[in-house]
């Protein structure tokens, strides 16, 4: 049953990189909520948190966005800084994680970050009476994604808010609807969002009739590689044999490789951040004191004993970015006392991404085949998040539709902005991706009508048509 929406519809993209809040008014004009910090307004507020200790046992206090990084940074404390930590939402192997004398669970990061985010969104941001849409991926990062638990995790922290009513929605389809108002005719839309941890798709029909934008979801697909992936493999390519990958230790009489374990967590910022509390940090020492070549492991273990990831991997994030202007960077970090240097060419960097850019071709394909078109009857292709700028992912699609067909949009507000228009729309609960539930309804039915010979409308529903109130 439709209901009239509020004034203010919210709506919140949190990302495995950065988070995006968009204000939605009755008049249907949009804006994203701007942070003034240092002399700086930021469109986007970096998902990472730091907490400390103003002196040892006086309790935790935490910071967010873009104030994490600058408390950390100032180093006055003894601190625990997380970020990208999305990573672990449907991560059934995460419990917790010990912040001084007390242990997080996933909910308590996330409600402890969406505190931040609200004490610094001003006087509109309020989560107990608001209209509030969340974005979510198709698929939750990780090897085995427990779906199911990563939307408990999310409810539980926007509970402990007084948000218990949020809806949650997949992030491409919040895309589409900003996409949208752009549209000047009907049009089967592609929707390709590539955010920190995930890339997600959806294809949607968007119709007029009467003047009412009409939408309807065809279907949807996500895959756990994303910017974070192609950041993991310069580090793995690049940075990990700088730091003792490949190396050998000695064990009594045998020489032995050393653990590859430790390196796949330092080329994923999420893990490295936890290596100080989970023991990895004094196995690393055990290992340099036997190791061939202890001046590598020394250099890994200042890495993280120094909290260097943050610097490590802006380093590493920048020049992804440059490789998708320039034929090669030349790649520097320097940090207490390490230095590693090394020319990346971006042939180099494409071929550490085939078989990544070759999976995500494969979710293509399977998006497709959900929404049962071919490519050919695609009409427009909308591109959204920073891989989307990497040249490879751009060709991937180039080849497969055409250039004619891509179209863009902002890189970090697109989901946001549709979001909140979500929440403005007649009857927002049709767009909320609760399960495979409705879905499954709905192919009976649509089973049971074509055995029938039936033409009888299907019911609305996640998957069923919707309407944009423009």
């Amino acid at each position: 049953m439709s209901s009239a929406s509020p004034a203010v519809s919210i709506g919140i993209d949190f990302g495995t990189s950065n988070t995006v809040v968009a204000l939605a008014s009755d008049d249907r004009r949009v804006e994203a909520i701007r942070f003034d910090q240092g002399g700086q307004r930021h469109s986007v507020y970096v998902s990472a948190l730091c907490f400390w200790e103003e002196r040892p046992g006086a309790g935790a206090q935490a910071e967010g966005g873009p104030w994490a990084i600058e408390q950390f940074l100032e180093g006055r404390h003894v601190y625990r800084f997380l970020q990208s930590f999305k990573t672990f939402a449907a991560s059934s192997s995460f419990n917790t994680t010990q912040v001084f004398r007390q242990r997080y669970k996933f909910e308590d990061i996330l409600a402890a970050f969406l505190r931040t985010l609200a004490r610094h969104g001003g006087e509109k941001f309020g989560f107990e009476t608001a209209n509030i849409t969340v974005g979510r991926p198709v698929r939750f990062a990780g090897g085995n994604p427990d779906e199911a638990l990563a939307m408990q995790r999310y409810r539980a922290a926007f509970e402990r808010l007084g948000a218990g009513h949020a809806r949650y929605v997949y992030e491409p389809v919040g895309a589409a609807f900003s996409f949208a108002r752009r549209l000047e005719r009907d049009a089967t839309v592609l929707v390709a969002d590539f955010g920190g941890g995930t890339s997600d798709f959806s294809v949607m029909r968007f119709s007029r009739a009467r003047g009412t934008l009409r939408a309807e979801p065809l279907g949807h697909a996500g895959i756990g590689i994303a910017g974070d992936t192609f950041d993991y493999r310069i580090v793995d390519h690049v940075v990990s044999p700088r730091l003792g990958k490949g190396s050998s230790f000695r064990s009594f009489d045998k020489v032995l490789p050393v653990p590859s374990g430790h390196y796949t967590n330092l080329a994923r910022w999420h893990q490295l951040a936890m290596m100080k509390s989970n023991g990895d940090l004094r196995e690393l020492r055990e290992l340099a004191r036997t190791a061939l070549k202890p001046d590598l492991l020394e250099d890994f273990i200042t890495i993280v004993d120094l909290d260097l990831g943050f610097a490590l991997y802006r380093a590493v994030s920048d020049a992804k970015v440059a490789l998708s202007a320039q034929d090669e960077v030349d790649f520097r970090f320097k940090g207490g006392g390490v230095d590693i240097g090394a020319t990346i060419t971006r042939k180099n960097f494409e071929t550490w991404i085939a078989d990544d850019i070759a999976r995500l071709r494969a979710t293509v394909d399977k998006v497709l085949a959900e929404a049962g078109i071919t490519a050919r009857e695609v009409e427009k292709v909308f591109l959204t998040g920073g891989t989307s700028f990497v040249p490879a992912v751009r060709k991937l699609f180039a080849e497969r539709f055409g250039n004619e067909r891509l179209m863009s949009g902002d890189q970090f507000e697109s989901i946001a902005y549709g979001l909140a228009l979500i929440g403005h729309s007649p009857d927002p609960e049709r767009w909320t991706a609760d399960g495979g539930l409705k879905k499954a309804v709905r192919s009976a039915l649509l089973d049971e009508a074509r055995s029938a010979g039936s033409a009888t409308p299907l019911p609305s529903g996640p998957f069923g048509r919707g309407v944009l109130d423009r």
